[in-house]
């Protein structure tokens, strides 16, 4: 196991560092810049490696066109809120309206467009940052941590830690984009229902069953059209996705202690964001798993990209 860190620019006067791990032939490199995982290295059938995570290679990049959110660490709270508010013990919180009507990935300035602290830990990095009570709208002082790190047969194991000094709602992600090679890349989700949605992708608060829609990819079948849903997953911890390209034969699998996996594959992008997270607008629908944090209480969330061929 090997982790350096490299000088990788400023923002508003803040040093980046661009930190680097690599365990046999998996390399990661992640920014203190929103916590980016800027690129993954694996290899293919044939032992080659080369990049499955899209990004750019300079912080500009970043700069410039942040909405894709190529690798980026997503929160306060990870997708849509709807209208841009939520009400919490009686108590009607504001968040800026980003995405048309509704909240998205935090609100204009979220997790992703701040600098993080770093430190190096075994087998990886963790970033930490305190989010000040009221920062995009949301209640509380949060004291946040994510550490990446390999495993020692090269997974990406991501954990995600927060505290509060009052109540609020919390959701992390990862959002990076996965692309294991040319060619269509053929998708596995384990999850026999998913969470329709309206006209600005919030959901309805219904649970509908994949079993004869488009969105049913419990087989396994390649990705043919754009997809921004929210999957229910039927399993926790175990392999709830795998990411396949038959071309290289590389595959990306999901495990996960989320609730739901958003993907995101738009035909513009060229990738496959695989989230796992909370439902959208969770703090707005109570017969969805709750997303309320408390004083006292720890928010500890694990995700886990494990890379291989076939």
């Amino acid at each position: 196991m090997r982790i350096t860190s490299e000088p990788f620019g400023s923002v508003d006067g803040t040093d980046v560092t661009r930190w680097t791990l690599q365990r046999g032939a998996v390399r990661v490199r992640v920014l203190t810049y929103g916590g980016i995982v800027q690129s993954v290295e694996t290899p293919d059938r044939d032992g080659v490696p080369d990049g499955v995570a899209l990004g750019f290679p300079d912080l500009e990049g970043y700069l410039k066109r942040p909405e894709p959110y190529f690798g980026a660490l997503v929160g306060r709270y990870a997708n849509r809120i709807a209208g841009g508010a939520f009400t919490l013990d009686g108590a009607v919180h504001r968040l800026p309206r980003n995405d048309g009507p509704n909240c998205l990935h935090g609100g204009e300035r979220g997790f992703d467009k701040r600098v993080w602290g770093a430190e190096e830990v075994e087998s990886g990095v963790r970033l930490s940052r305190v989010s000040p009570d009221g920062e995009e709208g949301f209640p509380g002082r949060l004291e946040v941590s994510v550490t990446y790190a390999l495993d020692a047969d090269g997974a990406l194991r991501i954990g995600y830690r927060a505290e509060t000094d009052a109540p609020t709602v919390v959701a992390l992600t990862n959002h990076s984009y996965w692309q294991l090679g040319d060619g269509l890349q053929e998708l596995r989700v384990a999850a026999s229902r998913f969470t329709p949605t309206d006209g600005t992708g919030i959901p309805t608060g219904a649970f509908a069953e994949v079993a004869g829609t488009e969105l049913d990819f419990r087989a396994g079948r390649p990705l043919t059209i754009p997809l921004d849903h929210n999957f229910v997953l039927d399993g926790e911890g175990s392999a709830v996705a795998e990411l396949y390209a038959p071309g290289s034969g590389r595959t990306v699998t999901v495990e996960t202690t989320e609730p739901g996996l958003q993907v995101y594959a738009g035909p513009e992008l060229g990738g496959v964001a695989l989230e796992a997270q909370a439902f959208p607008d969770s703090p707005n629908r109570p017969e969805f798993p709750s997303t309320v944090l408390r004083p006292g209480e720890v928010y500890d969330s694990t995700t886990v990209f494990r890379f291989g061929t076939r």
